[in-house]
């Protein structure tokens, strides 16, 4: 079956109902099509690994209602094929859409474990959730593979959901390379204060898993025996449909500062795509929420004839047991120089990520309200060091 629209986007996530909202408020005619992986219709990604765990809610709860708005979804289908010179796409079920402005919010994929089974989880989309509830009961013991965003918070959350976690990953602190060596240390007591067993400075070498459970051989030569497994270790951006058509694909599609590509009729936005940061001067990829649906909202309007460049800084937020923090920029511990400012020890402060004398990032440690200070900051030349920042952003 052949279908045609004025406006076709492929990739059913938070990016793609971002896009779609920001065309309708612009175009209410134009026919719209999106092409998703996933069976269910875009959903809210964030509470996977945070409110869902709580029990207040369910996952029919994290539907973005995408419908209110007119458009043709095609669920459950892959496109498979690009032909920009004749504008068609074609899907793993044969169908072929025609198209006059497409958007690639293709999104990324779950690095994985070196083997699979039932009970382990690459945790990523509804579905993983779905499948890691039916074994993270009350009681049982879960290992949580990987120290970044998404498996400190699942191990948090499984923790409070009555499971036993136990946390393996390769650096010597959660949230190494992102967070100060303090802030580090300061995290793995007050998990294992939580009752999280961790294992620090280890991976996952091989593994089985049966009806029974995982055995999971770890780096060190231990062995692990859990009832299911999480893991969380990062991802890699879904550019196969853009390399196959000719894009150019460097750690994402490479598009401009309008979000589109090399080909005018091509716009690609969210966890997939490489773009410049006007503010600090170079190109990067970011894989949050709020980035997600700030470019699906760009790329939106400039399908629908706004020509404008994308200056949202990147702005990420997360929940860790009792704490909290919002991030906006680069927080890279690893090559920036860090410098910190605290209220109260790890508890509430201030931390700025510097780059001769520029701020490129700022994580706001149980301190609310003050993102807009901190893109604010980010955008300015400077210079800036420790004690001119002292009080720029209140901690209050």
């Amino acid at each position: 079956m052949e279908h045609r629209y004025e406006y076709l986007i492929i990739g059913g996530g938070m990016t793609a109902d971002a896009a779609v909202g920001a065309i309708r408020e612009r175009d209410a005619e134009g026919r719209i099509g999106l092409i998703g992986a996933e069976r269910e219709p875009p959903y809210e990604r964030p509470p996977l690994s945070k409110a869902l765990w709580k029990g207040d809610q369910d996952v029919a709860s994290v539907d973005l209602d995408t419908r209110r708005h007119t458009l043709d979804m095609h669920l459950g289908r892959r496109a498979v094929a690009l032909d920009r010179a004749e504008r068609v796409v074609r899907d793993d079920q044969g169908d072929t859409y025609r198209y006059e402005k497409l958007l690639l919010a293709t999104g990324a994929r779950a690095r994985t474990l070196p083997f699979s089974g039932e009970r382990v989880v690459n945790f990523r989309i509804q579905d993983d959730y779905l499948r890691l509830r039916r074994f993270a009961v009350e009681g049982a013991h879960v290992a949580v593979v990987g120290g970044g965003f998404i498996g400190a918070e699942l191990a948090a959350s499984l923790t409070d959901a009555g499971c036993k976690v136990s946390m393996i990953f390769p650096g010597d602190a959660i949230g190494a390379g992102r967070f100060s060596d303090g802030l580090g240390d300061f995290l793995n007591e007050y998990y294992r204060e939580r009752g999280v067993d961790l294992r620090p400075g280890r991976t996952v070498e091989d593994g089985r898993a049966d009806d029974e459970g995982v055995t999971l051989k770890l780096s060190d030569g231990s062995e692990l025996k859990v009832d299911a497994v999480a893991a969380g270790l990062g991802v890699e951006p879904e550019t196969e449909l853009a390399e196959q058509s000719g894009l150019k694909v460097e750690n994402g599609i490479i598009v401009d500062a309008r979000l589109r590509t090399a080909d005018p009729a091509i716009w690609a936005a969210g966890d997939v795509a490489n773009f410049p940061s006007l503010a600090l001067g170079h190109r990067r990829r970011v894989e949050h929420e709020n980035a997600a649906i700030s470019m699906g909202h760009h790329a939106g309007c400039g399908m629908a004839g706004e020509d404008r460049a994308y200056t949202t800084q990147p702005f990420f937020y997360s929940d860790l047991f009792d704490l909290g923090y919002e991030a906006v920029g680069d927080l890279d511990a690893r090559h920036l120089e860090v410098v910190e400012h605290w209220a109260e020890p790890y508890k509430r402060g201030v931390t700025y990520y510097m780059d001769g004398g520029r701020v490129c990032g700022v994580l706001l440690w149980n301190v609310w309200g003050q993102t807009d200070a901190a893109a604010e900051l980010i955008a300015a030349p400077g210079p800036y060091d420790g004690d001119n920042l002292r009080h720029r952003i209140p901690m209050s």
